[in-house]
């Protein structure tokens, strides 16, 4: 008589190359080495060695970038032995990387984001909403020739030259979704409106005071993308009837175009303020979406609490990963290493987001992966790629879980000398409708019926 025997259940990733495996998929490396059309192609350098060197040399302990160099090659032979090896210089890599395209790291990085966006389920959504963050940082460059001469001073005179970056973040797990390289100078606005068509369909576009201006809100309105951003007291609202700021909760309100703006109708939303221990801290949220309860003001208060993610991505960034000045003295290597350096802080964050226990705590809280614990699990495992024990490597990243404990005091328990202290933004401007406002709705919502 035949046993029934129990369906055999998917092996769950264990070792550090297998959750490697899991995002770069050999369906993902043939996509990115279809777009790679360069003609100057290394016969040592194929894509998938100079990508996985590039991600490596990011994670890997080093005072330089050779010794760095020499960790990732022997870590990237030891995964592929069939293979051909791949170069055995660092002057060769750059070369060969300098001609590799922009588009081959962002193939890559859009084949993760639809990797992670399938495995996580119900965990990508809060309160019916995708919540992604935007923001801007700047990282400092070199002062070579080349990069002085095309990237030019940003900040103050006589400052280095430097790259801005815009990122996208998920809000709720961290993990960097989007971004875009500019010059120090580049507008986060413009970049933001480039990176639209990433967006996922139920994404609510959480952004700072400094995402104001009606261009900007239009544009999102013809996107049909739902955006919370802050209002400060450069912004002009108006109502129907006078508003006493004191009492306002929230309301319905019209943004008008700037005189020169090429539009002329203005935009119905709505507006919502969220009340801080302090009155001058009251922070103001401009939103389209306008039915309050798909979109509760407490539940718009914590999208907009959760945008400190977006700090704490640029800060492991810049502070976990070492990057707050660039290596490479040239344009073109400049931009390849700090698409690269995102490029590893996404695969990073996101086997950490995987590996996480969907499991709340005793406070109710569910786990978030820290990426200073999930950074020190791979150079764990890089360290000791020719020893026995990666099986750990999985049970390492589900124990690299954020510090969740409260704290009595401020984080910030210094002046810095160089630093202007921060100011609130002050509320919105609140004006009430002309006579000629009022017609022009009226007839615009007659046009519209």
């Amino acid at each position: 008589m035949k046993t029934k025997t129990k369906p055999r259940l998917r092996r769950c990733a264990r070792s550090f190359v297998d959750c490697l495996r899991e995002f770069l998929t050999p369906a993902l490396w043939k996509q990115a080495n279809s777009v790679r059309m360069s003609e100057r192609r290394s016969s040592r350098w194929s894509t998938q060695p100079l990508v996985l060197v590039l991600l490596l040399m990011t994670w890997c302990c080093g005072d330089s970038q050779p010794e760095r160099f020499e960790t990732a090659k022997a870590f990237c032979v030891v995964c592929m032995p069939k293979r051909r090896r791949p170069g055995q210089t660092i002057q060769g890599f750059q070369k060969a990387l300098a001609y590799l395209p922009v588009c081959v790291l962002r193939v890559i990085a859009g084949g993760i984001r639809k990797i992670l966006a399938s495995r996580l389920g119900g965990r990508w959504f809060d309160h019916g909403f995708i919540g992604i963050g935007c923001d801007g940082s700047r990282g400092e460059c070199p002062r070579s020739t080349e990069l002085e001469r095309y990237l030019g001073q940003s900040g103050k005179k006589g400052s280095a030259p430097a790259l801005w970056i815009t990122a996208l973040v998920h809000l709720r797990l961290g993990v960097p979704w989007a971004w875009r390289l500019g010059k120090g100078t580049a507008s986060e606005r413009l970049h933001l409106v480039q990176m639209l068509g990433l967006l996922p369909k139920a994404a609510l576009l959480v952004a700072d005071a400094g995402y104001f201006g009606f261009d900007l809100a239009w544009q999102l309105v013809q996107a049909n993308v739902s955006f919370l951003i802050r209002m400060s007291s450069n912004v002009k609202l108006y109502t129907q009837e006078n508003v006493v700021l004191d009492r306002f909760r929230e309301g319905l309100v019209y943004y008008f175009p700037a005189q020169k703006s090429e539009h002329e109708l203005p935009l119905r939303l709505r507006l919502i303020r969220v009340r801080a221990k302090k009155k001058k801290n009251d922070v103001w949220l401009l939103t389209n979406v306008l039915e309050s309860k798909r979109l509760p003001v407490a539940v718009a208060a914590t999208f907009y609490r959760w945008r400190w993610e977006n700090e704490g991505q640029f800060r492991a960034y810049k502070r976990t990963l070492a990057k707050v000045k660039m290596m490479s003295r040239t344009v073109r290597l400049v931009h390849r290493e700090a698409e690269g350096a995102l490029l590893s802080l996404q695969l990073m964050l996101a086997q950490g987001a995987l590996a996480m226990p969907q499991r709340k705590s005793r406070d109710g809280v569910e786990p978030v992966c820290s990426p200073r614990k999930v950074l020190l699990a791979i150079r764990q495992e890089l360290s000791g790629m020719l020893r026995r024990g990666h099986a750990k490597y999985f049970a390492r990243l589900q124990q690299a879980q954020r510090e969740r404990r409260k704290r009595k005091s401020a984080k910030a328990t210094r002046v810095w000398p160089r630093r202007t202290p921060y100011k609130p933004p002050k509320p919105p401007q609140l004006l009430k409708l002309t006579d000629k406002q009022k017609a022009l709705i009226s007839q615009a919502e007659k046009t519209a019926a």
